[in-house]
């Protein structure tokens, strides 16, 4: 953990947007507030501790690393993000490991406190349930993913996801910056040889183009075409 000069504020984070400023700067006062180095862990895997977390800065990721040394990444977190919720709701252990990934600043909320805010404030556990609902959606079209397609497909949908979709007149995207090809393996279960494989084959047919340490998507609407032939919409 290092000091940091951040606001230190809530305003950000989604399910607060209906927060008045005098409640959220109150919630505020309630947060502990951390600055964390890449690579650092902000909830252990099987945890018994049941904060609940903002990411006010910076970029972790939702992540478990197994006994036989394989890393499966559910989610990449970005700033205004909640993370430890269902610990916070229902007291039971973590469900996965939070690791930053690059400086950040961590706000994190008592339990209670979290509770007593969605008793109090409708519009927070309306915001709250829509998030939990996302959440449900995005893991239920993985496990099709995982279930139905070929790797060349998953790894072709999780860039599609990466670029936060297709909706015209939307022609290109940038995903800033592009995971490392062994975090995109972990998250759609297969290897690091098969992401670089499958990202050089569709840079070569002009779909995507490296600029740094970012991937161009330069046609999602042929990208978002692949994934739903290979899904059968």
């Amino acid at each position: 953990m290092i000091a940091g000069s951040e606001q230190r504020s809530l305003k950000q984070v989604a399910i607060f947007a209906s927060l008045s400023r005098e409640a959220r700067q109150r919630l505020e006062a309630r947060c502990h507030w951390r600055r964390y180095r890449p690579g650092k862990e902000v909830v252990p895997f099987r945890g018994s501790a049941t904060d609940v977390y903002f990411l006010i800065s910076g970029r972790a990721r939702v992540i478990i690393h197994t006994s036989s040394g394989k890393d499966v990444t559910f989610r990449s977190l970005a700033p205004g993000d909640i993370f430890g919720e269902f610990a916070a709701i229902d007291g039971a252990p973590r469900s996965a490991s939070i690791e930053v990934l690059e400086p950040s600043l961590v706000a994190s909320l008592a339990s209670w406190d979290f509770r007593n805010v969605i008793a109090d404030e409708p519009g927070v556990a309306a915001a709250l349930l829509q998030h939990l609902t996302g959440e449900l959606r995005r893991l239920t079209e993985r496990i099709f993913e995982f279930s139905t397609l070929a790797v060349r497909n998953r790894i072709q949908a999780e860039l599609l996801r990466l670029a936060g979709g297709y909706a015209p007149p939307r022609a290109e995207a940038v995903i800033r910056p592009l995971p490392t090809h062994s975090e995109i393996a972990s998250r759609i279960s297969t290897h690091r040889e098969a992401v670089s494989r499958e990202l050089s084959r569709l840079s070569q047919i002009g779909l995507v183009a490296r600029q740094g340490s970012d991937l161009v998507i330069k046609d999602l609407a042929r990208l978002a075409k692949m994934v739903k032939e290979a899904t059968g919409e």
